[in-house]
């Protein structure tokens, strides 16, 4: 076995491990199934891949994420580490490559979509391959108690039993409630309880939540005197763009992005954030994920998040050079309610949810009894319109579906062109003698493509015209000539989000969803809002908020989020200023007050610190003067 940090230093050229990696790195290695809590930058690709170089043969892993799997792919086969991922949208030949090349020994790596793991080709592959290390990513996903449960996630043990019973696993996820950390260990069928876990706290990134109605303006004052790049997270793809069009009218470099670009969009956009020709990205939640930018300033929300895991999450995003970072949430009055409306939205009816799978049914064109597996290219918008179906309801019932173990949604998969030349050498030469621009392109994919005739490769259509001195649709056509001669196999670009059927289809009306599993998730969801709620209304130290939700219960003031710093100026001790605000908002909920009244309420000795709490509570928006100088709840 090689020595961890000697594969650290050849591969990835660092002098030395992060925190927690090597540990977890080595409880892995001695063959002990552990569960790594690492947050958001952490490094958690690394305590897989180093222990899969270790030894001989090959890790297995499951993420959800189809751009994550790609991107992974694409970094480890530039360290000149073999590797390979399949995915829905995937043709039934070019999986069928791949996994043979795998029980051939041909990756060190093999990225699994979790709801490959119960196809025929998986199991009929996987007792062929020397598997050495099962991860599972995102490994919240397996459980119900968390925010984004997956049921193909559920048959990770099911796989887990077809490998060598020595084979560890190691589960990897940035953001778990202690629940969820339990939940994720038995699920997986933990021998024994190996947990390496990194505090959460954010030593240098300041939370905090400003009562704002104007937030464009707000916003605005913040980019204004906080430099640096930065995220501005909204709810809707509209938003994105509104946001994104105010700032430039601000003389600020900004951008929008969200899922409904097309790849070669979202490519450009956030490769020109990434390098810092634009400053401001006004994004929904579908960026973000994966991207290392380490000196991200600023991250503000205009919205509450559904979750705290969530918030976690992308607020993490800023600061993970270790500086003085901001994590903004611009918090109004009636945002409370909006998201328990958002909440309520997402459990629609019954008979919604079927008539929505109905019309997938419609749009797929496969009869009853069949279709499992099946992928196709499916916009949301488009299928609510050709299928008159609102928006916002038809979204949740999909997701619902997907929790229910129905279908799969992937986001676009961005995949280039791909190419696998399969003739024979013979058959090869002699197609190449009968067409000349097949001739021509062929010995360019041979040249510039290697491994070309080994397994599908990603290529460029438009750079292999360069070269052959051929227009780029004349390449693709040949392409699809040579595909139906049988000389190679090409999967032109796909660019659209995809849906799988993970059952059979069913007749609409037999269609069921567990009740009681439906009940729970609904209720723990209802949790989570409120946490979410509570958050943005509580008055108490933020990041000892975020810490307590994760299970770190005895954290101290951070002294740098809003709260900790105006009770700083107001200099009255913590807990004396929490029951003197609960006091005064109480009093000012039944009436409006003039001062002298409200301090009435108090005594002489007291009224000194309740003077200075008032002004905190004006300052930051919490109570407002009327014209007749009574103070109210704002």
């Amino acid at each position: 076995m090689t020595e961890p940090l000697t594969i650290l230093q050849q591969y990835w050229k660092y002098p030395a491990f992060r925190p927690l990696q090597e540990d977890i790195i080595r409880s892995v290695l001695a063959g002990r199934d552990t569960l790594a809590l690492l947050p958001t930058g952490g490094g958690k690709s690394v305590c897989y891949q180093v222990p899969a170089l270790c030894r001989e043969g090959l890790c297995i892993v499951v993420s959800p994420l189809i751009a994550l799997m790609k991107d992974q792919v694409s970094q480890l086969k530039q360290r000149g580490i073999p590797a390979a991922a399949i995915y829905a949208g995937m043709s039934r030949r070019e999986v069928d490559i791949v996994f043979e090349n795998a029980c051939n020994g041909a990756y060190k790596l093999l990225y699994l979509s979790p709801e490959r793991l119960r196809t025929d080709f998986a199991l009929a592959r996987v007792n062929r391959m020397q598997v050495n290390l099962l991860a599972v990513d995102e490994a919240h996903c397996v459980s119900q108690w968390g925010y984004d449960f997956r049921p193909p996630y559920l048959q990770i043990p099911d796989f887990r039993r077809l490998l060598p019973p020595e084979t560890p696993v190691l589960a990897l996820t940035a953001t778990a409630t202690p629940e969820v950390v339990q939940d994720i260990q038995e699920k997986l069928g933990f021998r024994a309880a190996h947990v390496f876990q990194q505090s959460f706290e954010r030593k240098n990134l300041s939370y905090s939540v400003l009562y704002e109605t104007k937030k464009r303006e707000k916003l605005l004052g913040i980019l204004q005197s906080v430099p640096g790049s930065g995220l501005v997270y909204l709810r809707s793809r509209g938003e994105t763009k509104e946001i994104a069009h105010f700032l430039q009218t601000q003389r600020i470099s900004a951008d929008f992005y969200h899922a409904g670009l097309s790849m070669e969009e979202r490519t450009q956009k956030q490769e020109a954030w990434i390098s810092g020709r634009t400053r401001i990205m006004a994004c929904t939640n579908a960026f973000g994920m994966g991207i290392d930018k380490p000196d991200v300033r600023l991250v503000a929300h205009l919205s509450l998040p559904d979750n705290l895991e969530a918030y976690f999450q992308e607020a993490g995003r800023a600061g993970r050079d270790g500086n003085k970072s901001y994590a903004v949430l611009l918090y109004a009055p009636g945002d409370a309610d909006t998201l328990r409306f958002h909440l309520k939205s997402a459990y629609p009816d019954m008979e919604h949810i079927r008539r929505v799978y109905q019309a997938i049914g419609s749009l797929s064109q496969l009869a009853i009894g069949a279709g499992a597996g099946e992928s196709f290219p499916f916009d949301l918008q488009h299928f609510c319109l050709t299928y008159k179906l609102d928006q916002g309801p038809t979204w949740a019932a999909l997701k619902l579906l997907e929790q229910a173990g129905w279908i799969a949604l992937s986001d676009a998969t961005g995949a280039m062109p791909r190419v696998h030349v399969s003739a024979s050498r013979e058959a090869l030469y002699d197609y190449q003698l009968r067409n000349k621009q097949a001739d021509t392109i062929t010995k360019v994919l041979l040249r510039a493509y290697p491994g070309v005739q080994r397994e599908f490769v990603e290529i460029s259509t438009a750079s292999v015209g360069r070269y052959a001195r051929l227009p780029q649709e004349v390449v693709e056509q040949t392409l699809e000539m040579a595909q139906k001669e049988g000389v190679l196999d090409y999967q032109p670009a796909q660019n659209q989000p995809l849906l799988t059927l993970t059952h059979e289809r069913v007749a609409a009306e037999n269609l069921t969803i567990d009740q009681e599993r439906f009940n729970f998730r609904k209720q723990r969801a209802e949790v989570r809002t409120e946490e979410a709620i509570r958050y943005a209304e509580t008055r108490k130290c933020r990041s000892r908020q975020l810490l307590a939700y994760f299970g770190e219960q005895d954290s101290r003031p951070c002294g740098i989020c809003d709260v900790c710093t105006g009770r700083n100026q107001s200099d009255v001790p913590e807990d004396v200023f929490d029951a003197l605000e609960q006091k005064v908002l109480a009093i000012l909920k039944k009436e409006q007050l003039p001062v002298e009244e409200i301090l009435k309420a108090f005594s002489a000795r007291q009224q000194e610190q309740v003077e200075k709490v008032l002004m905190y509570l004006l300052d930051e928006g919490r109570l407002v003067e009327a014209a007749d100088g009574k103070l109210g709840v704002g």
